[in-house]
């Protein structure tokens, strides 16, 4: 069973789009409007929607009936039910693909990059990712240490990379993204500078990592975060965090170009 149809009840109540997140797929797709695109792990469809707002067409696929119900209609996106490793779509049938910060749910990403690479023409595949190892420790790790260690069984990036180079053939490159401290989607690290969002248990249960933790460890977290909260010791340890309007804490988008030499 899919883990969302578990965890997603709530999902589109605080992963909603971000423009900053929307722009930066448009840019990096670069497609005229009317173009075919797939987004693959598409969840309640929040991304597919905007980018179907910006003129292009989506074909959203998601294994989770629990995530497909919270979608919003929409004529230009057509939804599948499906998984990344077996996509119900035919060769050549999209311009572009995306994956927002689903890729460490795949079973399989060889055969997922495989996938990707069968049904697109010559466009773009995007993905926004992450790797741990390339962010700084900032004060979310101190209270919920298993978040860290987690993500630390995500693959790193150049992993991430060569694995999309080997099965896709296409020249692989990665740009940063530079969380802004207020980003509308509420991922994992989203609410870097705003640490009482992450005392509301709707955030908790649109992020994957809280969902599925043991659920001792979190509220030890919470417990010592909102005593440090109340007593102005997270202001005396952190509150520097504040003079900062964005921070690299290991998101990045990395995306394919054809090489046609």
């Amino acid at each position: 069973m899919p883990i969302y149809n578990s965890i997603g009840k709530q999902y589109s109540q605080t992963r909603v789009p971000d423009i900053r997140i929307v722009n930066a797929i448009i840019n990096l797709l670069n497609l005229p409007n009317g173009s075919v695109i797939a987004d693959i792990g598409a969840g309640t469809g929040g991304y597919s929607v905007a980018l179907a707002n910006q003129g292009l067409f989506v074909y959203a696929v998601e294994p989770s009936i629990v995530m497909r119900q919270q979608a919003v209609v929409h004529p230009q996106v057509e939804w599948f039910t499906g998984y990344a490793e077996n996509l119900a779509l035919p060769d050549k049938s999209v311009d572009g693909v995306i994956s927002i910060l689903a890729i460490h749910h795949f079973s399989h990403l060889e055969k997922s990059f495989q996938e990707m690479q069968r049904i697109i023409r010559d466009g773009t595949i995007v993905l926004l990712t992450f790797d741990i190892r390339l962010a700084q420790r900032i004060w979310l790790y101190d209270y919920f240490p298993f978040l860290w260690e987690d993500a630390l069984r995500f693959l790193p990036l150049n992993e991430q990379i060569n694995l999309l180079q080997q099965n896709t053939k296409r020249r692989v490159e990665a740009i940063p993204f530079l969380l802004p401290h207020d980003l509308s989607d509420l991922f994992a690290a989203a609410a870097w500078r705003r640490p009482e969002l992450y005392l509301r248990a709707e955030v908790r249960a649109g992020i994957s990592s809280f969902a599925l933790a043991n659920q001792d460890l979190v509220e030890k977290g919470l417990e010592l975060l909102t005593a440090d909260l109340n007593s102005g010791e997270w202001i005396k340890k952190y509150g520097e965090i504040h003079n900062l309007q964005e921070i690299d804490i290991g998101y990045r988008f990395i995306y394919t170009t054809f090489d046609k030499s």
